[in-house]
């Protein structure tokens, strides 16, 4: 049996014949230049024709993709339908080239520009590749790229999906996804883990198992096993049958409450968290009522927006996030767009230095939406560094009458002084992607880095001890809202590591509250030392995994 590691990004198990995804688009020929004669002007009209049938055609596929695939799509129809695109393959069109090198061209310059922003931007190179493939397709009258089709389930292999890709995966057939490329934070894992499919990233090799292998995908440990024993096949479909209940209260075997809630981003999560029986909202991304805006929001209309978020959940608690502008999310009336390097910029709190009047703006909004809504509100601070930064931000969160404040911890700095933090702000939620990524010295957007991107890396989990730690010694609740927290072996660590609550996409909480049953808090503290001890992220996975059921 060969066994293939990666990193996983979406945990549970899943078995099915594998599927490879078709190679992409081959390119052009450099040569590839308009007959004598060809009309110039109806070739370069070709390219626009081309563009929009693609447009409309993942306009379509938007309408009835599931959960945030929609908005990928529809992301990506957009940048479809940008006329630089087009224009930019037109000129080339009128210098003699043939339309779809002329498209390939453009695509790269558009591409290299937007790589050359980082960050978030960056992040959207990736998208130009997806759209060039579907206009060439076009031109050349082949059959656009896309998840192949097939009736019965499937594990899907590819070097790595697009964003479009990954947004049209239908779950009842597609049951895993392995890319041999990608990192934890790529579209690919954030769908994977929105649709509840096991999922492994950076998996080199697994584009040399043949189709139609049988494979078993265990995306909490990162590994994919060809040709499983029938005892693993059916210890998986037995796992998958059964039907796992949460009843609103996550606890350990020996009742020790953890509290177990739900990421949310805007108000159609909101109503997904209250479906699942979330004890509340751990996380509130605020930045929806942000992004793609050429100017701020006003007061009034992020009180409605966030209103739709919080009226759900009245009475129950909701960690609000100021604005996360920076880094892999600019806005262009907030952040710099030339900082050499976004991610250790000004981004965060770290905005209201040079424009205080977005954080005021939103902390009254908040404010208006909390008393309105009936939700007991607490809001936090993104990218704290220093206490006197967690102070500062806490007396400002009171100003507007919210008196529970708190910080985020994403950044090592704060978690190494977390005593000093503690002692000005009401609660802390730790970050485990950034915080990762500011540890191990690693671009989380990188997948070649994507092994050190691991949640499981002990120097990680040993800072996150150290938060929770200090948390307990002054009485202050501290909680885990990053992706690690989806993870049921992993949650069982952090919650022996000392954390008090756990924040996660709606689909994860009942597997996360299952594992949380199945052992004692005497026990995830030992399970939490071995981790923190191993030499690895692998090793530290491995050891946990060895003493837990088979079935997590």
């Amino acid at each position: 049996m060969a066994v293939i590691s990666g990193v996983g990004v979406s945990p549970g198990r899943a078995v099915g014949p594998v599927v490879r995804m078709p190679d992409p688009v081959a390119e052009p020929a450099p040569d590839s230049r308009l007959s004598d004669g060809a009309d110039v002007a109806a070739e370069a009209a070709r390219i626009a024709e081309a563009a929009d049938l693609v447009r409309a055609d993942l306009e379509r596929r938007a309408a009835t993709a599931h959960g945030e695939g929609s908005a990928v799509l529809e992301a990506t129809a957009l940048m479809a339908a940008d006329p630089a695109l087009v224009s930019a393959a037109q000129r080339k069109v009128e210098e003699g080239l043939a339309p779809p090198r002329a498209v390939w061209e453009a695509a790269a310059e558009v591409a290299a520009m937007l790589e050359s922003l980082g960050g978030y931007m960056a992040e959207r190179a990736r998208d130009v590749g997806d759209v060039r493939d579907r206009i060439v397709a076009v031109l050349e009258g082949r059959p656009a790229p896309g998840v192949p089709e097939r009736a019965e389930p499937f594990v899907l292999t590819a070097r790595d999906l697009a964003p479009a890709d990954t947004a049209t995966l239908d779950p009842s057939t597609c049951v895993a996804l392995v890319t041999a490329e990608g990192g934890p934070t790529s579209h690919t894992a954030i769908l994977a883990r929105a649709l509840g499919l096991p999922a492994v990233v950076a998996a080199r090799g697994v584009l040399d198992v043949v189709a139609d292998t049988v494979v078993l995908v265990d995306g909490s440990a990162g590994t994919v096993e060809a040709d499983p024993s029938p005892a693993a096949v059916d210890a998986v479909w037995a796992a998958a049958t059964r039907v796992r209940h949460f009843d609103g209260t996550g606890r350990t075997a020996d009742g020790t409450h953890i509290q177990l809630l739900a990421n949310v981003g805007d108000p159609k999560g909101a109503v997904a968290a209250v479906e699942v029986g979330a004890e509340g909202v751990g996380l509130f991304r605020t930045e929806f009522c942000f992004l793609d805006r050429a100017e701020e929001p006003t007061v009034d209309e992020q009180t409605e927006q966030y209103l739709a978020v919080l009226e759900p959940f009245k009475g129950r608690k909701v960690v609000v996030r100021t604005l996360d502008a920076g880094a892999d999310k600019p806005l262009p009336f907030l952040t710099d767009a030339d900082e050499a390097n976004p991610a250790l910029g000004v981004r965060g709190y770290r905005t209201a230095g040079r424009h205080p009047q977005v954080l005021d703006h939103q902390l009254d909004a908040v404010a208006r939406a909390a008393q309105r809504s009936g939700a007991d509100v607490w809001v936090m601070a993104p990218m704290i560094a220093t206490a006197a930064e967690a102070a500062a931000f806490v007396a400002l969160a009171g100003e507007y009458g919210l008196s529970t404040a708190g910080v985020m911890v994403e950044v090592p700095a704060a978690a190494l002084t977390a005593d000093a933090v503690m002692e000005h702000v009401a609660f802390a939620s730790i970050g485990t992607n950034d915080l990762t990524q500011y540890t191990m010295a690693a671009d989380r957007l990188l997948g070649d880095l994507a092994e050190l991107n691991d949640p499981w890396q002990p120097a990680g989990l040993r800072l996150v001890r150290l938060t929770a730690q200090a948390g307990a010694r002054r009485d202050r609740p501290v909680g885990v809202c990053g992706e690690a927290a989806a993870d049921p072996v992993l949650a069982v660590v952090l919650a022996g590591l000392g954390v008090t609550s756990l924040s996660m996409t709606p689909r994860a909480i009942p597997d996360v509250a299952e594992a949380l049953r199945s052992v004692t808090m005497d026990e995830c503290v030992r399970l939490a030392g071995l981790a923190v001890d191993a030499p690895d992220a692998r090793a530290a996975r491995d050891a946990v995994r060895a003493e837990l059921p088979t079935t997590l």
